[in-house]
């Protein structure tokens, strides 16, 4: 018998998008497909449940190769990024350079120090890069912009005296002046401000392949911001300091080619890959403008982004701490898949202490797992030609075009931060995204969902402030909210923690197997959030028997768990029962009795529509307070 052969366009023939379409609405038995599955992101744009080949069409950024204008699928031939360690030399060079010189043996390629502006002299550069090839890794300096060009002038002394050929080193100074107006409140002039640039620029003339001129948008995405308005606000920045530089008299292929862009790395996977994708392109787009008379190929040279992404602060959490290393893996995977030219991994531990070696290892770690183990190094763009990435790099970039168009209208990023109008949005979204916390619409793993039941933190927590001047004092304007999503949730566990007595939670289930084993998950989990302890049971014959054993538990809250029907029966006899004990009652739901049980005097209700925080804030006072 002769085998046949499979035709799989003949056998299996291509299904069109309409009938796809119909088939999921039928699925949906009546649901709304657009409420049900059409995603409203918070960058402002829908993303649909599925996307085909025909959805490319008329992309912009499918038409280019690696390497070529505009760089929307990267700026090299290769996947290769720095990894890179920043390191605290404001205390002492010595032993700044001691730890430099101990991680480079590790996987580092890149070096960040933190200076203190008040030590810079010749003599602690020489220190602080004693046994260090400057030629064979990027190294990074942070220092007040007051002292760059110093920094800049000693940098070439320094490596002239090496021997070095300047075109060998590679690295940057970050001089950011807007940074300083945000985060310090600096109340600077448009002309100290360009001052600044160009006086660094000049001092850092021999050093072609270093970047001085920094635009640091992981503040804002430390700050609570999504893609589109971090992506908006850096490309607005870069603009101010490219026009600045060049009315300065500056040639226009030499103030791009300064320019480094310092970005965040948000949590959400396959927006944060389009972001940087999407970045590049309106960067040389942005570049391109200043192309008068002619395009040059200089220009078209400097047009190529330069980034260095570090994952967030603003999701890392305190509680659960181990959980900011899924969180910082993923974040990185996004930066490397989306071709970046240097990546920081900050240490899991930073939000409660000076991250320990443990931590800094596992940090280098997680970059070298990605390059050594999974080959994220060896396909440049693995996300080209996704239907699915493609389209949210021309959503986003959509939306961070339109948000940039705006800041121009506004006058331009400069006269916004002077004006506080970028802090007011950043603080505006923060608020708004807080809230999607505080109700779990955002879920942080750990801390307002699936709590460490028993862990304890108070005790972990110390100072973890670098001494760098540069972080020190506010000034006359505005500056940018500084929080992290999880803080709040961690005051009122640590509140809960440093109380006499830790409330214990006790679950009351009743009637229904299914609905009492699912509301004492719920409960537990919702009351765990606020550090009680809970104690779940397999059910009770009665309300009585439930009482009872909650009270032999020396329980401070009562939990009744059952069915919505059975509540209208059960909870008026818990209530009864109750009335003027020293225990808080709660019901796990929103039944359609809720109202007849209000009346009854019945007034804690949790269930997925409350405002988690809030609701367990409300519970503190009560419990702690007694």
């Amino acid at each position: 018998m002769a085998e046949e052969k499979l035709n799989l366009l003949a056998d299996f023939p291509a299904i069109s998008t309409k009938t796809w379409k119909e088939k999921i609405v039928t699925d949906l038995k009546g649901a709304d497909y657009e409420k049900k599955l059409v995603w409203r992101t918070p960058e402002g744009f829908n993303v649909q449940p599925f996307y085909r080949q025909e959805d490319l069409k008329g992309l912009k950024t499918t038409v280019s190769a690696p390497g070529q204008f505009p760089y929307v699928r990267g700026t090299k031939a290769s996947n290769e990024w720095a990894i890179r360690q920043n390191i605290c030399a404001c205390k002492s060079a010595r032993k700044a350079n001691e730890k430099a010189l101990e991680v480079l043996g590790k996987g580092i390629t890149s070096l960040g120090f933190c200076l203190d502006a008040d030590k810079l002299n010749y003599h602690f550069i020489k220190t602080l890069l004693n046994g260090i090839d400057a030629r064979a890794i990027n190294i990074n300096f942070n220092i007040c912009m007051c002292k760059a060009p110093e920094l800049a002038g000693i940098l070439v002394r320094y490596y002239g005296r090496c021997g070095y050929d300047f075109k060998s080193v590679y690295g940057s100074i970050n001089v950011d002046p807007i940074k300083a107006m945000l985060l310090k409140g600096k109340n600077l002039s448009r002309e100290q401000v360009a001052e600044r640039l160009v006086a660094t620029v000049k001092a850092a003339k021999s050093l072609t392949n270093y970047r001085v001129v920094a635009v640091n948008s992981v503040a804002i995405n430390n700050s609570g911001a999504y893609c589109a308005q971090e992506l908006a606000y850096a490309l607005a920045w870069g603009a101010e300091y490219m026009t600045m530089m060049t009315e300065a008299g500056l040639p226009n292929y030499l103030a791009a080619r300064e320019i480094r862009f310092n970005m965040g790395i948000g949590g959400n996977y396959f927006m944060e890959i389009a972001k940087f994708r999407a970045a590049r392109l309106l960067w040389a787009k942005i570049v391109e403008a200043y192309k008068a008379p002619i395009f040059t190929t200089a220009l078209r040279e400097a047009a190529k982004m330069n980034v260095c992404a570090e994952t967030s602060r603003f999701n890392m959490t305190i509680f659960d701490a181990y959980v900011n290393l899924l969180r910082s893996q993923t974040e990185t995977m996004s930066a490397a898949l989306a071709g970046v030219d240097e990546i920081v991994v900050t240490p899991f531990d930073v939000t409660y202490e000076q991250p320990t070696d443990f931590a800094e290892r596992i940090a280098r770690n997680q970059q070298l797992m990605l390059k050594e183990e999974a080959h994220f190094d060896k396909v440049v763009d693995p996300a080209a030609g996704s239907y699915y990435i493609e389209n949210l790099t021309a959503s986003i970039a959509a939306e961070a075009w339109k948000q940039f168009l705006a800041i121009q209208d506004n006058g331009g990023m400069f006269e916004m931060v002077k004006a506080g109008k970028v802090q007011e949005a950043v603080a505006a979204n923060l608020k708004a995204r807080l809230s999607d916390v505080a109700k779990r619409k955002e879920t942080l793993l750990g801390s307002n969902q699936f709590p460490n039941f028993t862990e304890k933190a108070a005790k972990k927590i110390k100072a973890t402030a670098c001494g760098a001047c540069c972080y020190q004092n506010k000034g006359e304007l505005a500056t940018l909210p500084v929080a992290r999503a999880a803080e709040e949730f961690e005051s009122l566990r640590l509140e809960t923690e440093g109380a006499k007595k830790q409330p214990v939670a006790f679950m009351l289930t009743i009637g229904n197997l299914a609905m009492r084993i699912a509301r004492a998950q719920f409960s537990c989990n919702f009351l765990a959030c606020a550090g009680y302890k809970v104690i779940d049971n397999n059910g009770f014959k009665s309300v009585a028997d439930g009482i009872k054993a909650a009270r032999k538990a020396k329980a401070d809250i009562i939990v009744l768990c059952s069915s919505d029907d059975e509540y209208a029966t059960f909870a008026p006899q818990a209530w009864l029962e109750l009335q003027g004990a020293k225990e808080m009652f709660i019901v796990a739901g929103a039944p359609a009795c809720m109202e007849d049980l209000q009346k009854l005097g019945i007034q804690n209700f949790i269930h997925v529509r409350c405002n988690v925080l809030d609701t367990l804030k409300s519970f503190n006072q009560q419990l702690l307070n007694k």
